[in-house]
C-alpha cells in the first residue's frame, strides 16, 4: 500500500469497551438529537494528512458552515454515473431549493475532501467457519483504497475494540485483522456507536463498511438511538449482511435493520448468499466510493433550533437516480 501520512501511535493502542455494562453515556453531536451513546468516548486520534489531502482539508474546512452531502448517482440499470458536474444537481431542504456552493467528484482526488474509512468486523462465535476468508477479503478491500487518509478498524464480539491506522501503518493493520479471534456474542450497535463517536471529530468524507453475519445480541445502546446517531452523522454506511445461516423470520428482520442503516446515510446494503461472494461485493463498494460526489450548500434556514431538516438531491437528467442521506439536525443555540 502506498505510504501516505506520517506514522502515529494510534494503531498501536486499542480502545476497548465491554457491552455488559452501561458506562457513562455522553450526549453526542448528532446535531442535538436527544440521543446518548452507550459506549466509552473515543480518545482523540489524529493523523497528519498528505500534501494533497491537506489542501482538500483546508478547502473543506473553509466551508464549515456548509451542509455537506455525499451523493451516489446511477441509471435505471444501476450503472454508476461519474461524469456529472455541479450544474447537473439540485438540492432541496424542507422543499426549498438551495444554492450549491461546493462540489467535488470522487474521481477527482485533488478536489475531493479527504476520505476517512471505517471497517466494522464481526468476530463473534458464529463467524468461526468463515473467518479465514473474511479476513483475507477485508485486507484486499482495504488495500484497494490507498487514497483514504486513515483507516479505523472496529472488531466486535461481546466486547468492542477500536484502533485507527495511517496509510503507512498498513502492515500493522493487516496484522491486527489476521490476529482476530472469534468468540462471544454480537455487540454490533455498540461497535457502530463507538466508531461514530470518533468520526464526529473528523473533517471530510467518512465511509463505514459493516460486515456481520447476524443481528445484535449484546449491545447496551438500543437500535432507535443508534439510528438517530446515524441520521445525524455525515457517514455513508455500506452494510454487508451474510445472513443465510439465519432462520427466515430472523433473517428478514436483520435485513431490514441493515438496509435501514444504508438508506438513512445514502449507502447501499449487500446480502451475499455465500462468503465467497465477498470479493465481488467489496469491488462494488469500492466503485461506489470512487464515484461518490460531495455537494455543499449554505442553508437558507438560519434558525439554530436543533430540528431535523429533510434534504433531497435531484439531477436534471431524468434517466438518473440519486442516493444520499435523508437530512440532518440543525445546530442548536446553546
Amino acid at each position: 500500500m502506498a505510504p501516505g501520512s506520517q506514522s502515529t501511535q494510534s494503531g498501536q493502542s486499542t480502545q476497548r469497551t465491554r457491552s455488559t455494562q452501561r458506562s457513562r453515556r455522553p450526549q453526542r453531536l448528532a446535531g442535538n438529537a436527544a440521543v446518548m451513546l452507550a459506549c466509552a468516548v473515543t480518545a482523540a486520534m489524529s493523523t497528519a494528512p498528505s500534501a494533497v489531502s491537506a489542501r482538500a482539508t483546508q478547502e473543506f474546512r473553509s466551508r464549515v458552515d456548509l451542509v455537506n452531502v455525499g451523493v451516489t448517482v446511477t441509471d435505471r440499470k444501476g450503472t454508476l454515473a461519474t461524469d456529472l458536474t455541479a450544474d447537473d444537481f439540485e438540492i432541496f431542504e424542507d422543499g426549498k431549493k438551495q444554492a450549491i456552493q461546493y462540489f467535488a467528484s470522487g474521481e477527482q482526488s485533488e478536489s475531493a475532501p479527504p476520505m476517512h474509512l471505517g471497517l466494522m468486523l464481526d468476530v463473534s462465535g458464529s463467524m468461526d467457519e468463515d473467518i479465514g476468508f473474511t479476513r483475507t477479503a477485508a485486507v484486499k478491500f482495504l488495500n484497494t483504497l490507498t487514497d483514504a487518509v486513515d483507516i479505523t478498524v472496529v472488531d466486535f464480539d461481546t466486547e468492542v475494540r477500536l484502533a485507527r491506522y495511517s496509510q503507512n501503518e498498513f502492515a500493522r493493520l493487516v496484522e491486527r485483522i489476521r490476529r482476530t479471534k472469534v468468540a462471544g456474542m454480537t455487540a454490533l450497535y455498540d461497535a457502530i456507536g463507538l466508531y461514530l463517536d470518533g468520526a464526529s471529530g473528523q473533517d471530510g468524507r467518512k465511509i463505514m463498511l459493516i460486515y456481520t453475519d447476524g443481528g445484535d445480541t449484546r449491545s447496551a445502546i438500543p437500535l432507535h438511538e443508534l439510528m438517530d446517531l446515524l441520521k445525524a452523522s455525515d457517514v455513508t454506511v455500506y452494510p454487508i449482511g451474510a445472513l443465510e445461516h439465519q432462520l427466515s423470520s430472523v433473517r428478514s428482520q436483520q435485513r431490514m435493520v441493515l438496509q435501514g442503516m444504508a438508506d438513512a446515510t445514502g449507502g447501499q446494503a449487500f446480502f451475499p448468499t455465500d462468503v465467497k461472494q465477498l470479493d465481488d461485493v467489496y469491488e462494488k463498494v469500492v466503485a461506489q466510493i470512487r464515484a461518490q460526489y460531495t455537494l455543499g450548500y449554505l442553508s437558507t434556514n438560519d434558525k439554530m433550533d436543533g430540528h431535523w431538516r429533510k434534504v433531497e438531491v435531484r439531477t436534471s437528467r431524468k434517466d438518473l437516480r440519486t442516493r444520499a442521506r435523508k437530512g440532518y439536525y440543525a445546530v442548536k443555540r446553546p
